[in-house]
């Protein structure tokens, strides 16, 4: 099979199973990071910080990325339309149906187990971004990153603080940016 047919196949089931958005994506974009070479974790964990502070999904960025690296350009676009394609169908299908869709006691059923799958499958890609982030990984053993660490704990801080809850988004990034280039992270 070629690499741009797995490739389309493999965001094709990322968008089809990732209910919730962007963070749903996550456990599937760690997984293909293990299976195929189009990225590794570091680079997935450098685009979710890239994607948060950017406009677009994380899935679909990641998607671009990939497709792009590994075919070109045209793999990039494939890549990108097949992360969308489930997406764009399922929304045709309900809006077709919206009336009896919302009230459906099988559709509220389906979504009320949905919901805590989800959720267990984002908090495990965090802990998987936790130990990325802070940890390096040698000899098969965890060692932290004391600078990361620290600044993941100050800032934590500073998000407690009700004045720094009300700081612009835009700011933390940049304040997070400074302090990777003045202490060369």
């Amino acid at each position: 099979m070629s690499q741009a047919l797995i490739l389309m196949l493999e965001f094709f089931k990322t968008g089809l199973f990732a209910i919730g958005g962007g963070p749903a994506t996550i456990p599937f974009l760690m997984d293909m990071a293990e299976k195929y070479p189009w990225f590794t974790m570091e680079e997935l964990s450098d685009m979710i910080a890239i994607s948060e502070s950017t406009p677009g999904p994380i899935g679909l960025n990641m998607a671009t990325f990939a497709g792009f690296r590994t075919v070109g350009i045209w793999g990039g676009i494939l890549a990108t339309l097949a992360i969308v394609a489930p997406s764009i169908v399922i929304i045709i299908i309900i809006a077709k149906f919206l009336d009896g869709f919302q009230e459906n006691r099988i559709v509220k059923a389906v979504f009320a187990g949905i919901r805590p799958a989800v959720t267990a499958l984002i908090a495990a890609a965090v802990i998987n971004l936790i130990r990325v982030s802070l940890f390096v990984e040698e000899a098969g053993k965890l060692t932290p990153q004391i600078k990361s660490c620290v600044l993941c704990v100050v800032i934590f801080v500073l998000l407690q603080w009700k004045k720094a809850k009300k700081l612009h988004p835009a700011l933390w990034f940049l304040f997070a940016a400074v302090i990777g280039v003045v202490f060369q992270f």
